[in-house]
């Protein structure tokens, strides 16, 4: 497997690991972390809309079209450190149209094709839609709600944890719970709940996103979306549950459904 060039990282495919964090010391920052306390934007620039950051992000590998076989990889590996978006996540209606139904068969035009024109042949050309919500971009169907429900049992624990940076890039890709926790136990100042790989689990989606430079609050909010549970923050752990709420299922009439 390839490795991800951009400093401090994790990477999770499936089950397998492959680690790159080095130890997170002053001089071994998260070179996103960097990036994002070296911004010396002036009061009057304008700010960047996520579009013209993702268009920075050239697609790491050869790529005339986005399928089940590489789309999501292509994705992720493409993401970059930046000062707008710090985080791309798949949800599980993107996921189930990729990988499941097999129904994304989206054509990249541009010769030289960028991240940003990779979401756009999703949104064009398959059920998937992209919504912005500052920081994170979210790849999903309208089978997916975009708003997380987390629900606060200790307030200066759940202060902590907005305050606090995970000192790492992460990137998962159709990895389950188990590898979730195990990768990023030692990064949250919470213990995951529930434990590995425990039958209560067994229900989450498989998580596929790629984050740099984001809050400890903001990594639980990419788990809940990208595995479609909930959360409740007590004074030592972040508990996980099933999303039990469903949305409209996409109209099949609008796209092909034998690629």
């Amino acid at each position: 497997m390839k490795t991800l060039p951009s400093g401090d990282a994790i990477a999770f495919w499936g089950r397998a690991t492959i680690p790159f964090l080095r130890a997170a010391g002053p001089r071994n920052l998260c070179r996103c972390l960097l990036l994002a306390g070296a911004l010396a934007f002036s009061a009057n620039a304008p700010a960047q809309s996520w579009q013209a950051a993702l268009s920075r992000m050239p697609l790491r590998t050869p790529t005339t079209v986005l399928n089940r076989a590489n789309c999501v990889n292509v994705m992720l590996n493409a993401f970059r450190s930046n000062a707008v978006v710090k985080a791309i996540v798949f949800m599980p209606g993107a996921t189930d149209e990729i990988s499941f139904f097999r129904r994304v068969h989206a054509s990249l035009a541009n010769a030289s094709p960028t991240l940003l024109d990779a979401v756009n042949a999703l949104t064009n050309q398959t059920f998937i839609q992209a919504a912005f919500q500052p920081p994170f971009l979210i790849l999903h169907t309208t089978e997916d709600p975009l708003n997380v429900i987390a629900v606060v049992k200790n307030k200066s624990t759940a202060a902590k944890l907005r305050r606090l940076i995970v000192p790492i890039r992460a990137q998962f890709v159709d990895a389950d719970w188990g590898a979730v926790d195990s990768a990023l136990h030692r990064h949250l100042k919470v213990w995951l709940r529930p434990v590995g790989d425990s039958p209560a689990s067994w229900h989450f989606y498989r998580h596929n996103f790629a984050a740099c430079g984001v809050s400890q609050w903001q990594m639980l909010k990419l788990l809940a979306l990208a595995g479609k549970t909930t959360f409740t923050v007590h004074w030592l752990t972040a508990d996980f549950q099933p999303d039990m709420r469903q949305g409209a299922v996409p109209k099949l009439t609008v796209f092909p459904t034998n690629h």
